[in-house]
């Protein structure tokens, strides 16, 4: 009689402890959220808050005094009815059209030569980005004698090449042009940043240009550009959306005594500086939030705009094939 061997035992299964991925990964998610509370409390209370009370606003009647009145889309009609809108908005452009590319170009050509200035390149960029630390107030006021027609420096400096310097606070013609020169003054900042993305440019890129016979100019357009094209795209939209909100520097030179010193009183008169004195000297609350919300709309467009045409422009190193 032949004897069935015994069955071998059925395989226990132990029980695996459950994986502790996704403990981990919520407990990771809780501290995360824990860290960013602040800003987003912050984010909250004085950024999105504000906002989403503007866009309420801006359907009402609301002098600060009594209560806000709901008149529907009339301060969003009354902003196409409104000359100075058009004229704010003209400055305002005009501004941002002259600031951007001057402060592009006069960052990189700094950078430029930052980055030959060798082992005294710490001194000269802390040198470089002293300016950036000035208080705008201050800064108006130093240019308000810089550029003043009859004695500033300026026009000193002009007359030595037999050129008579205009009146850049008071000819309508020159105060946008003498706004932007100012505005180089905290050029630093930008040039810091180039002088940054130029130190991540592979050294061996250089030398296959130079081996290819390419000179100075044509390294910095072949090579350096392209490769510093993000940190510049980036700054161009931070200097296009800060132009187009200028309004410290403007205000302090010429509002603080009330109307523009300028012969044509709206020549310094940029967007954000009508919608601050429509919001807290014509107490037109209603209508300052509704000009805030076009300002909004206008920057959007623009820097939608711009990442459209950067697409062309801009190389990342992860797009290499």
């Amino acid at each position: 009689m032949t004897t069935l061997a015994p069955a071998p035992p059925a395989a226990v299964r132990r029980e695996e402890p459950a994986p502790r991925g996704r403990r981990v990964d919520r407990g990771e998610a809780r501290w995360g959220l824990t860290f960013l509370s602040p800003w987003l409390i912050g984010f909250v209370l004085f950024t999105a808050g504000p906002m989403v009370a503007s866009l309420a606003l801006s359907f009402t009647d609301y002098d600060m005094i009594s209560s806000p009145e709901f008149v529907g889309t009339d301060n969003y009609a009354r902003l196409a009815e409104d000359p100075r809108i058009a004229k704010a908005l003209w400055n305002t452009v005009v501004y941002t059209t002259l600031h951007v590319p001057a402060a592009i170009v006069l960052a990189l050509a700094l950078a430029a030569l930052l980055r030959r200035a060798g082992r005294a390149s710490g001194i000269y960029r802390t040198i470089l980005y002293l300016p950036v630390m000035t208080p705008p107030v201050a800064l108006a006021a130093l240019f308000l004698l810089l550029l003043n027609g009859q004695q500033g420096a300026v026009n000193e400096v002009i007359g030595w090449f037999g050129v008579s310097g205009p009146n850049w606070t008071t000819d309508p013609t020159w105060i946008k042009p003498g706004l932007v020169i100012m505005s180089l003054w905290t050029v630093g900042s930008t040039a810091v940043l180039y002088l940054a993305a130029m130190a991540g440019v592979p050294r061996d890129l250089y030398e296959a240009a130079a081996l290819d016979g390419a000179g100075a100019w044509q390294q910095f357009r072949r090579v350096t550009l392209p490769m510093i094209s993000p940190t510049i795209y980036f700054t161009v939209i931070v200097n296009t959306i800060a132009s187009l909100q200028y309004f410290t520097e403007a205000y302090a030179m010429f509002y603080t005594a009330g109307e523009s010193a300028s012969t044509d009183g709206d020549a310094a008169l940029f967007y954000v500086i009508y919608l601050f004195q429509q919001a807290f000297q014509n107490l037109r609350m209603g209508y300052a939030s509704a000009m805030a919300w076009l300002l909004f709309l206008v920057i959007a467009v623009i820097t939608v705009i711009q990442v459209r045409v950067s697409r062309r422009f801009v190389y990342y190193e992860g797009d290499r094939p």
